[in-house]
C-alpha cells in the first residue's frame, strides 16, 4: 500500500484509500484482477456462483429428463390409436430421444462443469449418450450426498473421505486384476475403514454401520461400470442360461410347487405383482445394499401374501416355494450377475447377519433349485415333464366342464380352440414321425435288396459261351460232309 501511495504521489495522482479496499467491506485490500475483491472474498463469491450454476444445471437436467419421460409415456399411450407402423414409431421415438440428448449435451458443454462431464463420458464404454448422462448425474448426486454426510463426522469424516479417494485411485490402476482379486481389495477396504473408525476414532457401532453404508454407496457407485458383469467373467453366459431355463419352465403352476398363495384374492394378486416388480427392479440399482433392499421388499410382499391367504403368519417352508414361483413368473434380468455382484462387493456384515442376508440366501437357493428342477421335484412323471418342457402340451389348459358360470363364452371358445389346436399339432407330429419312419424303412429295404443281388452276382458270375455252328439239315445237299448216307428215295411197289 505504501509503495502504491508513493508511486501515485510521484505521478501527482491523489489515491483514495477506500478505493483500494475490498468491495465486500471486509477491511482487506482488493485486487483489480479479482474484480476488486480480496482473495478470501473472491473465493467465496466464486464458490457461490459455482454452486448457483450447479443448481441451475441440475434443475434444467431434471426438467429435460422429465420432458423426455412424459413424451415417451404419451407416445406409448397413444400407440394403439395411431395408424403408424411399428418401424415409423421406433424412428419417431429415436429422433425425439436424440434431439433431447443433444440439447442436454450442449447445455453441459457450456456450463462450468463441462470438463468433468466430458471426462466421465469418455471413460464410459456404453454406446448410448443417455446412459452416459444418467450415470454421470447419479455419480455427481451420490458424491454430493457423501460429502454432506461425512461433514457430520468432522475429523473422522475427513479421514473416511481421504481413505475413499485413495482406494478409488488405487483401483483405477488395478483394472487388469481379476474380479475375485478386486473383490478381495474391496472387502479388505471395508474391514480397514470399520476398524479405523472403531479403534482410532472411537465411533459408536451404530454410527460405524451407517458410515459403512455410505462408504459402500459412494465407492460402488463410482466402480459399478467396471465391476458389474465384467467381460473377463462368464456372468453374462450364466444370465442367458438362467433366463432360457426360466422361459422353458413357464408352464409350472403354483400347485406343482405347493405355493400357499391364492391369486384369486385381489389383495394377494396385488402383493404378487409388487413382489415381481421389486425383484425386477433389483437390476436397476447400482449399490449392493440397494439391490439387497429390493430383495427384502420382495420377500416381505411374499410373506404378506401368504399371511392373507392362510389367515396366519407364514413359515419358512411356505416362503421358499413362493419365492421360486415369483422368480419363475418374473424372470428377473441379469439374475446371476446381480447375485455375483452382491456377493463380491457387498459389506460382509450385512450379508452375514440380519434379514437382508437371510432373504439373499433364500434367493440363491431358489435359483439353484430352478437350475436343477426335474420331474421328481414337481411330483410328475418323466413323460409328462418332457412333454411340458417341449411344449407338446400344457398343464394350464382347462376343460369346458371346469369353467365357472361367470366365465364368458369367448374365453370358453378360446380354450376349446387351443385344445383343438394342441390335438391337431400332436396328430401332425405323429404323422410326420410315421412318415419319416416309413421313408427310412423304404431306404433300408432298397439297400437290402441291392446288397442281396450283388452277393448273388458275386457268388454265381455270368459266363457267356461262344456261339456254336448250326447243324445242317438232313435233306439238304451236304457236299462238305461225305460221311452221311445219301438221302432216301421214295420207292414204289406194284401190287
Amino acid at each position: 500500500r505504501r509503495k502504491m501511495n508513493l508511486k501515485s504521489e510521484r505521478r501527482g495522482i491523489h489515491v483514495d484509500q477506500s478505493e483500494l479496499l475490498c468491495k465486500k467491506g471486509c477491511g482487506y485490500y482488493g485486487n483489480p484482477a479479482w474484480q476488486g475483491f480480496c482473495s478470501k472474498c473472491w473465493r467465496e463469491e466464486y464458490h457461490k456462483a459455482r454452486q448457483k450454476q450447479i443448481q441451475e444445471d441440475w434443475e434444467l437436467a431434471e426438467r429435460l429428463q422429465r420432458e423426455e419421460e412424459e413424451a415417451y409415456a404419451s407416445s406409448q399411450s397413444t400407440q394403439g390409436a395411431q395408424s403408424l407402423t411399428f418401424s415409423k414409431f421406433e424412428e419417431k421415438k429415436t429422433n425425439e430421444k436424440t434431439r433431447k440428448v443433444t440439447t442436454v449435451k450442449k447445455f453441459f458443454t457450456a456450463s462450468s462443469r463441462a470438463g468433468a462431464k466430458k471426462a466421465e463420458i469418455q471413460e464410459a464404454k456404453a454406446p448410448s449418450p443417455s446412459i452416459h448422462r444418467q450415470a454421470s448425474i447419479e455419480t455427481d448426486r451420490v458424491s454430493k450426498e457423501f460429502i454432506e454426510f461425512i461433514r457430520t463426522y468432522q475429523k473422522p469424516g475427513q479421514d473416511i473421505y481421504k481413505q475413499c479417494k485413495l482406494f478409488l485411485d488405487t483401483m483405477s490402476h488395478k483394472r487388469d486384476l481379476s474380479i475375485e482379486e478386486q473383490s478381495e481389495c474391496a472387502q479388505d477396504f471395508y474391514q480397514n475403514v470399520a476398524d479405523r473408525l472403531q479403534t482410532r476414532w472411537k465411533v459408536p457401532p451404530e454410527k460405524v454401520e451407517k458410515a459403512m453404508d455410505e462408504v459402500e454407496k459412494y465407492i460402488m457407485t463410482r466402480q459399478y461400470k467396471y465391476v458389474f458383469c465384467p467381460e473377463t467373467t462368464d456372468d453374462e453366459k450364466k444370465d442367458l442360461a438362467v433366463q432360457k431355463r426360466i422361459r422353458a419352465l413357464h408352464w409350472v403352476t403354483p400347485q406343482m410347487l405347493c405355493v400357499p398363495v391364492s391369486e384369486e384374492i385381489p389383495e394377494v394378486s396385488d402383493m404378487v405383482v409388487k413382489a415381481i416388480t421389486d425383484i425386477i427392479e433389483m437390476d436397476s440399482k447400482r449399490v449392493p445394499r440397494d439391490k439387497l433392499a429390493c430383495i427384502t421388499k420382495c420377500s416381505k410382499h411374499i410373506f404378506n401374501a401368504i399371511k392373507i391367504t392362510k389367515n396366519e403368519p407364514a413359515s419358512a417352508d411356505d416362503f421358499l416355494p413362493t419365492l421360486i414361483y415369483i422368480v419363475l413368473k418374473g424372470n428377473p434380468p441379469r439374475l446371476q450377475s446381480n447375485i455375483q455382484y452382491i456377493t463380491r462387493f457387498c459389506n460382509p456384515s450385512r450379508l452375514m447377519t440380519g434379514e437382508d442376508g437371510y432373504y439373499f440366501t433364500n434367493l440363491c437357493c431358489a435359483v439353484a433349485f430352478i437350475e436343477k428342477l426335474d420331474a421328481q421335484s414337481l411330483n410328475l412323471s418323466q413323460e409328462d415333464f418332457d412333454r411340458f418342457m417341449t411344449g407338446q402340451t400344457s398343464p394350464k389348459k382347462q376343460e369346458s366342464d371346469s369353467f365357472s358360470p361367470d366365465v364368458c363364452l369367448g374365453v370358453k371358445q378360446m380354450c376349446k380352440s387351443l385344445d383343438l389346436l394342441s390335438q391337431l399339432n400332436e396328430r401332425q407330429e405323429r404323422i410326420v414321425s410315421e412318415a419319416k419312419k416309413l421313408e427310412k424303412d423304404l431306404i433300408d429295404w432298397t439297400d437290402g435288396i441291392t446288397k442281396e443281388v450283388e452277393d448273388i452276382v458275386e457268388k454265381y458270375p455270368l459266363e457267356i459261351k461262344p456261339k456254336s455252328q448250326a447243324l445242317a439239315a438232313i435233306d439238304s445237299e451236304n457236299v462238305e460232309n461225305d460221311k452221311l448216307p445219301p438221302p432216301l428215295q421214295p420207292q414204289v411197289y406194284a401190287g
